[in-house]
């Protein structure tokens, strides 16, 4: 039989083999004629559990075994843990419907102690490990999550001891290994080409940003000392304001504290908070709801167009986020902190898009760090941001400078999405390329 070629998307021809049957295996499905099918319980064994706390303590991180945090695990956790040796798989059969993006399965590269909960398995079958890692690899996604039983849905070596695997002989065994293993290194070396461009692109943009809120756009403005260490000099026509509760009101929750679940309803006002919001925007889909009688409850944490948000405090501390337009009525949960210009002589203090930006530099979020506050939950208090010195220009400045870096941030934003399509694009390819190659839908060798 003529065996016919495939095109990849890398441009890469490589052959299917020459016939094939069905695997009977729906993940699977059809194989090379001459591969095997074996049970996991005939290729793998559970390993029995031995300590030993000199080892370092390890776990599993997205399909590798990585090292962790020897001084964060107390000495009798230690001593539950159980050692895992290079050369053995690890597999996470925990919370398995709390988390379906993971991977749980990998090759340990290194000696450690990990949780007992983990599950540990060692061959006892003549096989390629670098070709079991990648075909468990696609187990894991394609099948082992929809096993496990319980409220948690956790696994036992039970669970998956009658599962099907495929077996090629070995020699291809290792060929694919190497193919794959030469592959996704290059397919990883360029993802991490386009995430350093990503990178420089957002540098870029922070400092154009910053150079816009601090010197103005014309670069031959006379400047004067500001009077504050950490601002520097600023355009002569420039104004420092001694402190933001001047021109700005911060508002938190106060009325209400710690929503209940059967205060949420299906439908009312949103509830945002930070976990909402990402690279400073609001995805309100994703945001809850509550009753009106709620909402009305505190007139300090409902939301209007053009108000700037802040988490005030925990591991995000600094997030912002802008309200350009609201889908209804929505209101604030906890952690977050809103600012909203004040007005004077009917005239607002400040062009909010200004300051939101002024927030976004490292001026603004190296305050907040440093003022923060906390033994084990560092935040920053309302009274602490009203004291942010900062300097102005003229509010019909402010927009001109607003308007300028939102049209070149734009640009950068469509350079970004690019890459981030083209990463997209490589990590599809790598998921299919390896699926095809180790299942036997293309041949290597």
């Amino acid at each position: 039989m003529v065996e016919t070629k495939i095109g990849l998307s890398s441009g890469v021809e490589i052959q299917r083999y020459e016939s094939y049957k069905d695997s009977g295996v729906s993940w699977l499905d059809e194989i090379p004629k001459h591969w095997e099918l074996k049970r996991f319980k005939h290729l793998f064994k559970e390993k029995k559990i031995t300590h030993n706390v000199d080892l370092k303590c390890g776990s599993i991180s997205f399909g590798k075994v990585v090292y962790k945090d020897d001084e964060k695990i107390p000495v009798s956790t230690k001593k539950s843990y159980q050692v895992l040796n290079k050369g053995e798989f690890l597999i996470n059969p925990l919370n398995l419907n709390y988390d379906l993006k993971s991977l749980r399965i990998g090759l340990s590269d290194k000696d450690v102690v990990v949780s007992s909960g983990y599950i540990i398995v060692q061959n006892i079958s003549e096989l390629s490990k670098d070709y079991f890692k990648w075909l468990l690899h696609i187990f894991d996604v394609a099948y082992m999550k929809t096993l496990g039983s319980g409220v948690r849905q956790t696994l036992s070596f039970t669970h998956i001891a009658n599962s099907e695997l495929v077996f090629p002989p070995l020699p291809e065994q290792t060929a694919i290994a190497q193919f794959l293993d030469d592959k996704t290194t290059k397919i990883d070396q360029a993802i991490a080409i386009k995430q350093q461009q990503i990178a420089l692109l957002k540098e870029r943009k922070q400092i154009f940003i910053h150079k816009a809120v601090t010197r103005g756009l014309n670069d031959n403005v006379a400047l004067k000392d500001s009077g504050v260490e950490w601002i520097g000099e600023i355009p002569e026509h420039w104004e420092v304001i001694s402190k933001m509760k001047y021109i700005s009101s911060m508002k938190g929750r106060q009325g209400w504290q710690g929503l209940k679940a059967n205060e949420y309803t299906y439908e009312g006002p949103y509830v945002l908070s930070s976990a909402h919001f990402n690279n400073y925007i609001i995805d309100w889909t994703k945001c809850p709801r509550v009753s009106l009688q709620r909402y009305l409850m505190d007139e300090n944490i409902q939301l209007r167009e053009d108000d700037i948000l802040l988490m005030k405090d925990g591991a995000n501390m600094g997030k912002l986020a802008f309200v350009n337009s609201l889908p209804g009525l929505a209101c604030l949960n906890s952690h977050l902190l809103l600012f909203r210009p004040l007005v004077v002589n009917k005239e607002i203090t400040y062009y909010p898009k200004y300051l939101f930006f002024h927030m976004m530099c490292d001026e603004f979020q190296d305050y907040v760090r440093i003022n923060g506050t906390g033994a084990t939950f560092l935040g920053i208090s309302q009274e602490s941001m009203g004291n942010y010195p900062i300097s102005l220009p003229p509010l019909s400045e402010q927009k001109e400078i607003a308007q300028y870096i939102e049209t070149a941030s734009a640009k950068i934003e469509t350079a970004i999405s690019l890459k981030e399509r083209e990463i997209s694009k490589l990590q599809e390819y790598k998921s299919s390329l390896i699926n095809s190659v180790v299942t036997g839908k293309i041949r290597v060798c």
